[in-house]
């Protein structure tokens, strides 16, 4: 492992990365107990990372600014508490760099990702910062090494991570993790996916625990919870390459039920739901960890994906984005 000198001329002292957020389509909590998951990229939620090399004769804790958005907006340094999971990355990163020591920098995220509602926040601005270190000290990481570093503060962030987020945050198709491998799957027919954000949730993390500790209790339910998962998503995937989009719909709608009769949805997600439905979506579920955070609904055109936006926005006064999901075949990834 060679070991990287620190970047001396002024342009290359600052370097910065992007990334975007996610939603799950299928197998969300399944994914974590190694059940094939499948997620979606949302490219309109950008997350940069700019990070920018410090001379503190005396170097202290990592420094972290903070833009959130809807509309990034000013940011506030916050000299102290930066979380321990970009500790744990930027200290990975140092090893792999093979650098003496964690670099003295600051960091400014400036993140459109709604925090603690499925959407990968987390993970964008782990690959956002990771991407951003590779650029400012030339590692010339490649996939596999870019994911691994992202796992480290996905790992220290909820606990138990699949991977599925810092895939989907960093793809430009539809995720596929399935046995340990990831691939981007085919789809035979062109759809719209609309994700309305319902206000809250108390994040990924909580909702992980809680569903552990009611599997530890009942083991069988979780075997039952896993078989139902892989059948679902199995058949789904079998409709999105056949481009069978009505029955891909009831697929979504069916793992919301399953995933309702664990706990994890709440009266504003379920609300969301019916609404989305009623309006005309071929399916709907919530998207995520659960108690709160989004919603997803399937349609085949963008005009009625419009249309279920905009009834959820007057019926329930949530922002909504819409993702394109073209027609393409398969690949696979690592």
């Amino acid at each position: 492992m060679s070991t990287h000198q620190l970047p001396q001329t002024e342009e290359r002292r600052a370097a910065t990365g992007r990334a975007h957020g996610k939603v799950i389509v299928l197998g969300e909590h399944a994914v974590v107990y190694g059940a094939p998951a499948l997620a979606l990229p949302v490219p309109a939620l950008e997350c940069r990372a700019t990070v920018r090399l410090l001379d503190r004769p005396d170097p202290g804790p990592l420094l972290i600014r903070r833009a959130v958005s809807p509309a990034c907006g000013p940011a506030e340094p916050a000299e102290e508490g930066a979380p321990e999971e970009l500790r744990l990355l930027v200290d990975a990163f140092a090893r792999r760099a093979g650098l003496p020591a964690a670099p003295d920098v600051e960091v400014l995220i400036e993140s459109r990702v709604p925090p603690a509602r499925g959407l990968g926040s987390s993970a964008a601005t782990a690959r956002a910062l990771v991407h951003a270190l590779d650029a400012l000290f030339a590692t010339g990481l490649g996939d596999r090494e870019l994911f691994d570093l992202v796992q480290v503060a996905e790992q220290s962030a909820h606990g138990l991570a699949s991977g599925i987020d810092a895939l989907a945050t960093g793809s430009d198709r539809p995720v596929l993790l399935a046995n340990g491998w990831t691939s981007a799957p085919p789809v035979g027919a062109a759809c719209q996916v609309v994700v309305a954000d319902s206000g809250g949730g108390p994040g990924t993390r909580r909702a992980v625990a809680m569903l552990r500790a009611a599997f530890t209790r009942a083991p069988a339910r979780r075997a039952a919870f896993l078989d139902r998962s892989a059948k679902l998503v199995g058949a789904a995937l079998d409709d999105l390459a056949h481009g069978r989009l009505a029955d891909l719909g009831r697929r979504l709608t069916d793992y919301h039920r399953l995933l309702a009769g664990l706990g994890l949805t709440t009266d504003r997600t379920e609300a969301l739901t019916r609404s989305a439905l009623a309006g005309g979506a071929l399916g709907a579920k919530m998207s995520g960890g659960g108690l709160g955070g989004c919603v997803i609904a399937l349609t085949a055109t963008r005009d009625e994906a419009d249309a279920v936006a905009g009834l959820l926005a007057r019926e329930h006064g949530v922002p909504t984005w819409t993702v394109p999901v073209a027609k393409g075949a398969g690949h696979g990834g690592f």
